[in-house]
């Protein structure tokens, strides 16, 4: 079920050109904060990367049972059946499985505002604004805040009173290795568990209207037809099973190994995985988050470059059509001066933390434009005399 409200505001030329110009320190801040994040990112990626290096080149296999304590203090790596004994539990709603880690996902039914806006610029640089808010019903296991909704009166949210939660198991041993909440958490919780319906009988006299319908509680009167408020509690779970872990050996358990490149490394994956797949995976890991920065401060210094010159584009809407060609090439140009000003960051950052890379780096382009010049030029020549001839 969803329902509409259509909104019209209008704005004049002198109001749009004094919120762009506020937006002027916006702009500055943004690409202040795309250089600080692009550059931070370099150092991180770099570091990342040599921490890896590092411990691939010093990590050794060992045996889950016996413990060797001469390995105490190095970086292990160890694959083996991880068991817990005892149930991980959720107390608030009595549900229990023996477990590595237990997860609950407790999602609220909600309106949720959906926004659509749509604009005309009329001659003279006025522009009007027909905003179309849609209100729509949905489970969410975050708190949307209704407060924030145009139409907030008709489409209110209650607090959450159920948030999602983990709990880790506190007696997991992997072999003779204990393993503890820092390691457990690294695990995927990808099993779902099916709710017993008699624990909505248990649970009844401390949370009214829990139902357990195909697997999952429900705090509703009526699961098929939910009210604003309702709930819809499922759990997930990291079974009893095969995983590989990566850190350093602390008497019989397994912490983060702190590298001379500055990381803490430690690992861990569902199934029976070798050093070197883990590392691998772990510097394609680092590689996708790096691109991934690198974007995100590129389109920020976009955004803010093109924010600065926005100004410019509204002074140019007095006459609408002259606007748009205005807009669209401040956009081809503040895209271009991102790329190229990201690229001139991220290669300044190369220089601060990999010098001597940069360096050959630079050196290997130097020579390789000098003859690409040389092998011009004496295109040139040749066809010079060509042509004389």
């Amino acid at each position: 079920m969803s329902d509409t409200f259509v909104e019209t505001t209008s704005k004049s030329w002198l109001s749009r050109v004094a919120g762009s110009i506020g937006g002027i320190i916006f702009g500055i801040l943004l690409v202040i904060a795309a250089i600080v994040l692009l550059t931070w990112n370099e150092g991180r990626a770099i570091q990342t990367a040599r921490s890896l290096a590092e411990g691939g080149k010093m990590v050794i296999d060992v045996a889950p049972d016996p413990i060797d304590q001469a390995n105490n203090g190095k970086l292990i790596h160890v694959s083996g059946t991880a068991s817990a004994t005892a149930a991980t539990a959720d107390p608030e709603f009595g549900v229990s499985v023996v477990s590595l880690r237990l997860r609950r996902i407790a999602e609220m039914y909600q309106w949720e505002e959906d926004k659509d806006e749509q604009t005309h610029k009329s001659l003279g640089g006025s522009e009007e604004t027909t905003t179309t808010y849609t209100y729509k019903k949905v489970w969410s296991d975050r708190s949307i805040n209704s407060q924030n909704f145009r139409q907030a009166g008709n489409h209110s949210n209650p607090p959450k009173k159920y948030d999602s939660s983990s709990v880790t198991a506190t007696d997991v041993t992997l072999g003779a290795f204990k393993l503890d909440a820092p390691v457990l958490n690294l695990l995927p919780t990808d099993t779902v568990l099916r709710i017993d319906p008699g624990i909505a009988d248990k649970i009844k006299p401390r949370v009214a209207n829990a139902q357990v319908v195909d697997g999952k509680i429900y705090v509703a009167a009526d699961p098929d037809t939910p009210q604003i408020g309702d709930y819809r509690i499922s759990y997930w779970f990291a079974p009893n099973g095969p995983v590989s872990v990566i850190g350093r050996q602390a008497g019989s358990g397994i912490a983060s190994y702190q590298t001379k490149a500055g990381e803490r490394l430690l690992m861990a994956v569902s199934g029976s995985q070798d050093a070197s797949e883990m590392f691998t995976d772990a510097e394609r890991f680092n590689q996708i988050l790096t691109w991934a920065i690198r974007a995100g401060g590129m389109l920020a210094m976009w955004l803010g470059v093109y924010l600065l010159l926005r100004p410019v584009v509204i002074i140019g809407d007095v006459v609408p059509v002259f606007g748009s060609i205005l807009s669209a090439g401040a956009g081809l140009i503040t895209l271009a001066f991102a790329i190229v000003s990201g690229a001139v960051v991220i290669a300044i950052a190369w220089l601060w933390y990999r010098p001597l890379v940069s360096a050959g780096v630079l050196a290997v382009g130097v020579v390789v434009g000098f003859l690409l010049h040389r092998l011009a030029a004496s295109r040139r020549a040749t066809r010079k005399s060509t042509a004389a001839a």
